[in-house]
């Protein structure tokens, strides 16, 4: 199984992408960290991004859906963000980065379950906020410079995926398969 990983800024179109790959009969996992602010926006927390232990939990989450994923013979299957994605994060949450994220990051490159080709989503030019996503074009910039950094440093290629539609975004997703 191929497993490709999509990544960009917050807003940059990542999820209707993965939607549109997902109708076309790939196989797809959904990102953890919207879902973790979710849930904990939903328990109340407005901010959990700022509470001690989020980076964990994006990490956990985001072990568990990897390994539920069910591997297909020969099957592309597409993963909206990694846990390359959480160091990220904690970078950009200017947190430290715990070992558990440090020793999986590690595994994940050791036992190459991800194709080294990553897909990297240009930002669209501006932000949609949402309840999980309270951030500015100029800190998207931010974020987006250091999942670049990030994953060259985790050896990845990023194969840039530019502002268009959906449609012409899918399209050269999957010129490059």
């Amino acid at each position: 199984m191929k497993r490709f990983i999509l990544t960009g800024a917050p807003g940059s179109g990542k999820t209707a992408i993965l939607r549109r790959l997902e109708f076309d009969g790939f196989p797809v996992v959904e990102e953890a960290a919207t879902d973790v602010i979710a849930l904990r926006q939903a328990e109340g927390v407005a901010d959990p991004w700022t509470r001690p232990g989020f980076v964990e939990e994006v990490a956990h989450l985001q072990r568990q859906r990897l390994e539920q994923a069910a591997p297909m013979a020969g099957a592309v299957q597409f993963h909206d963000r990694s846990l390359f994605c959480t160091l990220a994060l904690a970078e950009y949450l200017a947190v430290p980065v715990p070992d558990v994220l440090l020793q999986e990051a590690e595994r994940i490159r050791d036992e190459a379950l991800f194709e080294r080709r990553v897909f990297f989503i240009r930002n669209l030019g501006f932000i949609e906020p949402t309840a999980a996503r309270r951030i500015t074009f100029e800190e998207t910039l931010r974020f987006e410079q250091i999942h670049e950094l990030t994953y060259g440093e985790w050896g990845f290629e990023r194969i840039a995926i530019r502002a268009a539609s959906v449609l012409d975004r899918v399209r050269a997703i999957r010129a490059a398969l």
